[in-house]
Formats: C-alpha cells, sequence, structure tokens
C-alpha cells in the first residue's frame, strides 16, 4: 500500500463521515452504535468494503422516506446488524482459527 492509497482511503472516510453527520441525529447514533459492533466483531476487510456505505445509502433513504431509524432496523438493533454480516468471516473467527479453536456457530 502506497501513499496514494493511504491518502484516497483517507479521503473517501472523511466523504463517508460526512454522509453520516449529514443524517438526522437518531440515525447517526444508531449508525454509530452499529460501526462501534462491527469494528469489533465485524467482518475482516470492513473498511474497504460495501458494508459501512451500504449503511448509510439505507440510511439516507429512510430519511427521504419520512421512516424513522427503528422502522427501519428494529427495535434489535443488533439483531439487525448481525443478520449483515451472517455468512461473514469475521475477526473473531480468525482469532479462534489462530487459538487453535473452532467459530462458535
Amino acid at each position: 500500500m502506497g501513499i496514494q492509497d493511504i491518502i484516497e482511503g483517507k479521503r473517501q472516510w472523511r466523504a463517508h463521515m460526512a454522509r453520516v453527520k449529514a443524517l438526522p441525529p437518531d440515525y447517526r447514533i444508531v449508525y454509530h452504535e452499529m460501526q462501534r459492533y462491527l469494528f469489533k466483531v465485524g467482518p475482516i476487510g470492513l473498511t474497504e468494503g460495501p458494508l459501512l456505505p451500504g449503511i448509510v445509502d439505507f440510511f439516507e433513504e429512510g430519511v427521504a422516506a419520512g421512516r424513522g431509524v427503528l422502522e427501519l432496523t428494529g427495535t434489535d438493533v443488533a439483531a439487525f446488524t448481525d443478520g449483515l454480516i451472517d455468512g461473514s468471516p469475521t475477526h473473531a473467527d480468525a482469532l479462534q482459527r489462530t487459538l487453535g479453536g473452532r467459530p462458535a456457530t
């Protein structure tokens, strides 16, 4: 990874976060909780993939439709987030393999 790749990645991340900041407060709160959770247990390559921008797209569509964030995600935001990464290899799975264990199912 060269310096240009790092600069481009930062530019994309800043643009992504600007979109998040433009969301209404309730959407931002839910997004940040989902992001925090995904950074802990989320799929490998999370920041390079389409998952986080896809969540923002989904939330922007909800705002445009005049729906509340919990109408989109349901009241169990953790279960909604788990559903987004279901079947994806996660950092927790990789750690389990490193330690010689099997990933929990």
